[in-house]
């Protein structure tokens, strides 16, 4: 995992190499430049896909992600990369954002994160886990109960699926 600017590799690359396995090495960040503001950067992936484990047939989703940075910040085309690798990750639903959400607080550690995954049905069920977290003894851990306690309480009206 990269952390410095003149250290990112893959943005203004025109050579990428696309990894189809898991691959959370592929994320790079770099320095948030308003440490002293709070604020939320949202990712919202309208193609992501991975592998069922058990019967590998694809699964589709948008993953939402939105975070609060303290030092770094996750590098938008490699995020972009490191979330191709997942179309052959065979990995339950509940799997992949609890999946996701823990490389990107391994990879930066923000002060806030939350992930999202809205995936479309098979079977005639969708399911659609959600995970957050909240830097240990700071107010963000307290956010993060509050949030995970209301979220989803005015769920909306699902008509596209």
């Amino acid at each position: 995992m990269k952390s410095d600017t003149k250290d990112l590799t893959l943005l203004g690359n025109q050579n990428n190499k696309y990894v189809y396995d898991y691959d959370p090495s592929i994320l790079e960040t770099f320095e948030n430049q308003h440490k002293d503001n709070d604020y939320f950067v949202k990712f919202n992936v309208p193609e992501f896909t991975s592998l069922c484990p058990i019967t590998g047939q694809p699964d589709f989703a948008t993953i939402y992600i939105s975070y609060m940075p303290d030092v770094r910040m996750v590098e938008s085309k490699s995020l972009k990369l490191y979330l191709f690798s997942f179309r052959n990750h065979g990995g339950f639903h509940e799997d992949c954002v609890n999946l996701i959400m823990k490389d990107l607080i391994e990879l930066m550690d923000p002060k806030y994160i939350e992930v999202w995954g809205k995936f479309t049905p098979r079977g005639g069920i969708s399911i659609d886990p959600y995970c957050n977290y909240g830097k240990p003894g700071t107010v963000y851990e307290e956010m993060a109960k509050q949030r995970l306690f209301q979220h989803d309480m005015y769920p909306e009206r699902v008509d596209n699926r």
